[in-house]
This record gives C-alpha cells, structure tokens and sequence, in this order.
C-alpha cells in the first residue's frame, strides 16, 4: 500500500469526491492524497455517538431564540403543549405521554420499576446498555441472550430466557449496535404475550430512520390500552437536540403516573420549546432522513468494495466485521481526527460507525482504505 503522510490525509476534503468516483476508485493501488488538490474544512468526523450533524433545524433554531426570553420561567406550560402536540402526532391520549430529560431517563425509570423487587430483567445482547446497566445497580439480575447467526434478536430465545422472577424484558428496536429490526408482526405477537405477566419495555430511539417495511411500532398497543408496556421515543437523533435532552415514554396511564412520580430530572424550557417546533418540521426530518442515506451509501459502497460483512441499517450507523480489534482501529483513525464508536462485546472486532455528513463521511471512507483497506483484502484472500 501506498505510504501516506497524515498531513496529505488532513488536506483531502469530503467535498472532493462524488458517489460515483466511489464506485471506480480501487481502495488500495489509486493514489487519492495529493497534498495540493483538496481542503478538509472540518475539524472531526464525528462518527462515535450517533448524533445528527445538521440539528437543530432552522426552526428549532428559532423556538430557542425566542425561548431566551422565558429563561426565567419554568416549563409548564409549554411541557403541555409539546406533550400534546406528541400524544396527537403518535394517535394516543396526553396521559399516555410523559416527557424526560431524554429517553435516558424514562430508560433508567423503567430500570428502576423493574427492580422494585428483587429479580431479573432479560435483553438481547449487545444492546443498548441505558436501562440494564441502571437495573443492575438497584435488585436486578440481567440475563442477555446473544443475537443469532444473523445478528437478530431471536424472540424465541428471548421468550425461553424468561424465569419466574423476571419483571421486565426490554428490547431496542431497531437494535444498537446492531442497526437491525425485529419483525414487526413477531414482535406485536410476543408483546402481547409477555405482557400479560410482566413489563415488556421497548426502546424505539432509531423509529424515524426504518425503512425496513417489516417493521412496527410497539405505539399501536399503547393505543389500544394494554397495560405493562413502555415505549420509549428521543428527540436527541433525528431532531438533533441531543445537547437540550428530551425524550418521551409512552404507557398506560397509570404506568405513566408511576414514571412521572419516580423522574429525577426537570426539562428546560429552551429544549422543550425546541422540541415542539422541530416535530412540526417534516421538512427537515425528511432532509435529515436523506442525506443519512447518503452517509450510509458512501460506507455501504466501501464494505462491498473491501467485501466485509455488514448490517444493512435501520439507523444512523452503521456496524460492520472489520477482523482488527476495534481499539486500534479506533486509535489510528483518532490520529486522523476520526472518532469512531467504542467496543462492544463480544463483537471486538466489529465497528459501529455512526453517520456524519456525507463529505465526511467521504473522508472516512478515503482514510479507512488507505490504512486498512490492504490489510482487510489480503485477510480475505
């Protein structure tokens, strides 16, 4: 492979490359770092934590401007306003709404319901680690049951992991690290089961980003009344207001009393303001929405190129088998002003990378096959 120098890397910019020089630039014989050929105008691909690159939106932008000037009154009239506004969007009453400081912390209340006694919680694994980690702090034992050849959650499995002492089995859907879904009519049959003897808790953070059409909401049997059921809903990913945290669960009311008695946290009205402007911008969900794909497809574009496994995403990243442990990986493309996200076990060698602008994301691609891209080929040869 051709030696580089981390200066000619730094100078290449993600506006250079157009999707279709993606396709024909082989990603270990083309030289692709001439020094004096392109500009990178950005400081970090910032591809760690699965954050929007372009929130707040403009209008969002604008609630918090006006909402300066309510700094010093507290949110309660506009916290029922946007719960409203919420409770309409998703076809259920205001009083199977309640509003968090993010969906962290519905996650951590349904942590904490789950271990008012003592027993066990069950979850796929990996996951996302919010509620289980919370749980195992209070009563709760935690019993992970790995996801299948195909990186699914297999429901079976789930369902035959159940003891008598289980309070809770909790499920993110689409999964994370694993950008996959569970299949929507499955997954409706088996809450509905599980349901009638304990809490079934599913975290849909990813929800707007599925184009998966075997996918569903769990949102349907909340409006239909079913009890021990919580969904869970963030306006940290799509909305972009990760840094303002406001998220949403959604139960029967009296779980939502319950959630809503155990809550620590207070909202702000600048995120709450932000919020209610930002649902009520299609527009900019929908370009949200796009230019992720368009992320996804500069990476997607590599993987088939480099022949690597990977998990078509329901998401704003993406997980792929790279064979190198993740940790050096992870430090060389630090060395480039490349953060990528953190291992996940057992999957050491696998790589959740999360969806930047696609110039960025084009630099990743450019730095990735220069300083990996022989090495991942010869392995597969």
């Amino acid at each position: 492979m051709k030696n580089i120098s981390r200066r000619k890397i730094l100078t290449s910019s993600g506006a250079f490359l157009g999707a279709s020089m993606l396709h024909s630039v082989s990603p270990i014989s083309t030289p692709l770092f001439a020094a004096d050929q392109f500009t990178k105008n950005f400081d970090v691909v910032q591809a760690d934590k699965n954050e929007n690159p372009y929130g707040p939106s403009r209008v969002a932008l604008k609630a918090i401007s006006k909402a300066m000037n309510l700094a010093n009154r507290y949110e309660g009239r506009s916290r029922r306003q946007l719960i409203k506004l919420i409770a309409e969007l998703n076809d259920v009453s205001p009083e199977n709404v309640a509003l968090g400081t993010g969906s962290g912390e519905i996650l951590k209340t349904g942590g904490l319901i789950a271990s008012w006694e003592e027993g066990s919680i069950v979850c796929a694994d990996p996951t996302y680690q919010d509620l289980v980690r919370y749980a195992s702090r209070e009563r709760s034992k935690i019993i992970r049951v790995p996801v299948d050849e195909n990186l699914a959650c297999n429901l079976e499995a789930i369902s035959n992991a159940i003891k008598n002492d289980t309070r809770m089995v909790y499920l993110v859907n689409p999964n994370n690290p694993i950008p996959n879904v569970i299949n929507g009519s499955e997954l409706r049959d088996f809450v509905t089961e599980i349901s009638k003897d304990r809490m079934v808790f599913i975290d849909e953070a990813y929800h707007e980003y599925v184009k998966d059409p075997n996918y569903q909401s769990m949102m349907g049997l909340i409006a239909e009344g079913k009890r021990n059921i919580i969904v869970a809903r963030t306006a940290s990913k799509i909305h972009g207001l990760a840094g303002l945290a406001v998220g949403f669960g959604f139960a029967h009311p009296d779980h939502i009393k319950e959630i809503n008695q155990l809550k620590t946290g207070k909202n702000n009205i600048l995120g709450v303001e932000a919020a209610y402007a930002s649902y009520q911008d299609n527009e900019f969900q929908d370009f949200s929405r796009r230019k992720n794909q368009e992320s996804l497809d500069i990476v997607e574009t590599m993987f088939k190129e480099l022949g690597v496994r990977y998990i078509k995403s329901n998401a704003n990243f993406s997980f792929f088998k790279t064979g190198i442990p993740v940790e050096e990986l992870n430090k060389k493309l630090l060395e480039y002003d490349i953060a990528s996200g953190r291992p996940f076990p057992p999957f050491t060698d696998w790589s959740r990378v999360s969806m930047d602008r696609p110039e960025h994301m084009q630099y990743y691609v450019k730095v990735f096959k220069e300083l990996f891209g022989k090495r991942i080929l010869d392995s597969a040869s």
